[in-house]
């Protein structure tokens, strides 16, 4: 399984995590995802080749910045 470190600006609460997290394991081939506001930071577990742009345009969908 491989890891993607995002940096994610936004996220000011638990509900933003909660948010991030539950949009993201609709995607096919995402394993698990760890969302931290704290320190702007999420992490996801994928199974197989799943398109970073896909993954940019959830969490940009639900109002949050994903930065390079």
């Amino acid at each position: 399984m491989k890891e993607l470190v995002l940096k994610v600006e936004g996220m000011h609460c638990t509900g933003c995590e909660n948010r991030v997290k539950n949009a993201l394991e609709t995607i096919d081939g995402i394993e698990e995802v760890k969302a931290d506001h704290t320190l702007g930071e999420v992490v996801v577990s994928v199974s197989k080749e799943v398109s970073m742009d896909e993954i940019k345009s959830v969490i940009e969908d639900l109002g949050f910045e994903v930065k390079e």
